[in-house]
C-alpha cells in the first residue's frame, strides 16, 4: 500500500465520522462566542457592551450577572442585528470591579463561549475566553496584553476545528494530490490565500455578505467531489495537475469565512491588529493539527495493511460531493429565505 492509498484509507474512515458530525455542522459558524466589553470611564463607573449571537434566530439564553453592589446608571439599551443582539449600559460598582467576578448565568447549557474584554482606567486591556465549564471572569487589577493573544489563538483553533466545511475542503485537497510535495504546495497555497482575505475583511478593506459566502464555501466542497473521482480513475484535469491553484482560489473565499468568526464580535479597533494575528495563528494551529492527524492515520493504515472493497474506493468522493451539494442547497435556501 503506497502513501496515497494509505491516505485514501485514512480519509475513508474519517469521512464516516464527518458524515455523523455533519448533522450539526450547520451550527458550526453559528457557535461564535458572545462578547462582553467593560470599559472603566471613571473610578467605579463602567461602559458595558454585551453582544449575544442568534442561534437559529433565537437569542443565546445567557445573562450577565455583575457582583453585588452594582447599579445601572443607564440601560441596558438593546439594538438588533442580523446575527446578534447588542445591549449597552452604564454601571457603577461599589469599590470597583477589580478582584471581583462577572458571571454568565445559563452559559452551562450552551456550546457557546464568551469573549470578555476589560479595559480598566489607566491600565492595559485584558481579553479572556470564558468557557461553559467555568462561566465567569475574574477582573484582574493588573491585566496584561498576553491575555489578548492567548484568547484569540484559542478562538482561532476552535473556529477551524468547529468549521466542518473548512476541514472537509482540506480533506478533498488531500484526496486529490498525488505526492507529498504537491500536498505541501496545496496546503501552503490555501493558507496564504485565506490569510490574505482574513486580513482584508478584518481590517475593513473588503466584505462579503455572510449568506452568499457560506453558500459559495459549500459549492467549493461540491466542486471537489467530481475531481476526486477523476483523480482515482487515473484521469486528469486542471485541478488534478495544479491543485495548489484551486486551493489558492478557494482559499480566498474561505478566508472571508474565517473572518466572520472574528469581525462578528464587533471588537474595538485597538484590538484588531493583535486579534487578527493571534486568530490566524490559532486557525493555522488547528489546520496543521488536522493535517497531522490525517498523516498519522495514513501511517497507521499502512502498518495495519488495511484493504478496502472496490465499492469503498469511491465512497469518500461521493460523500464529499453529497455533503457539498446538501450544504449548498441548504445555504441557498437560507440565503433566499433572508431575502
Amino acid at each position: 500500500m503506497n502513501a496515497m492509498q494509505g491516505l485514501r484509507s485514512a480519509v475513508r474512515a474519517l469521512l464516516l465520522l464527518i458524515a455523523v458530525a455533519s448533522a450539526s455542522s450547520a451550527l458550526a459558524h453559528d457557535s461564535r462566542p458572545a462578547y462582553l466589553q467593560i470599559t472603566e470611564t471613571t473610578p467605579g463607573r463602567y461602559d458595558v457592551v454585551w453582544r449575544t449571537p442568534l442561534l437559529s434566530g433565537m437569542r443565546l439564553p445567557v445573562v450577565v450577572r455583575f457582583p453585588a453592589g452594582t447599579r445601572f446608571v443607564t440601560g441596558p439599551n438593546e439594538r438588533d442585528f442580523a446575527d446578534s443582539v447588542m445591549e449597552r449600559s452604564v454601571i457603577e460598582v461599589d469599590g470597583g470591579l477589580e478582584g471581583k467576578r462577572v458571571a454568565f448565568v445559563g452559559m452551562e447549557a450552551t456550546i457557546t463561549d464568551v469573549l470578555a474584554r476589560v479595559q480598566l482606567k489607566g491600565g492595559e486591556a485584558s481579553t479572556t475566553l470564558v468557557r461553559s465549564s467555568q462561566p465567569w471572569v475574574e477582573i484582574a487589577s493588573t491585566p496584561g496584553s498576553a491575555s489578548v493573544f492567548t484568547a484569540y489563538v484559542q478562538h482561532g483553533i476552535e473556529h477551524i476545528l468547529l468549521g466542518v466545511d473548512h476541514l472537509l475542503f482540506v480533506f478533498g485537497l488531500m484526496l486529490i494530490v498525488r505526492t507529498p510535495w504537491m500536498l505541501l504546495k496545496a496546503i501552503t497555497a490555501f493558507t496564504v490565500a485565506h490569510s490574505i482575505t482574513l486580513a482584508v475583511a478584518t481590517l475593513g478593506y473588503g466584505h462579503v455578505p455572510e449568506a452568499p459566502m457560506n453558500a459559495a464555501i459549500a459549492l467549493s466542497i461540491l466542486f471537489l467531489g467530481p475531481e476526486i473521482v477523476r483523480a482515482w480513475r487515473g484521469e486528469s484535469s486542471f485541478t488534478i495537475r495544479h491543485p495548489w491553484v484551486v486551493a489558492f482560489a478557494f482559499g480566498l473565499l474561505h478566508g472571508f469565512g474565517f473572518a466572520s468568526g472574528l469581525t462578528a464580535l464587533g471588537l474595538p479597533q485597538g484590538d484588531i491588529p493583535l486579534a487578527l494575528f493571534a486568530f490566524n495563528v490559532g486557525v493555522e494551529i488547528g489546520q496543521l493539527a488536522f493535517v497531522a492527524l490525517i498523516l498519522l492515520l495514513v501511517r497507521a493504515f499502512r502498518v495495519l495493511e488495511v484493504h478496502w472493497s472496490k465499492a469503498m474506493e469511491l465512497a469518500p468522493a461521493y460523500l464529499v460531493g453529497s455533503l457539498g451539494a446538501f450544504w449548498t442547497l441548504q445555504r441557498i435556501a437560507v440565503m433566499l429565505g433572508r431575502g
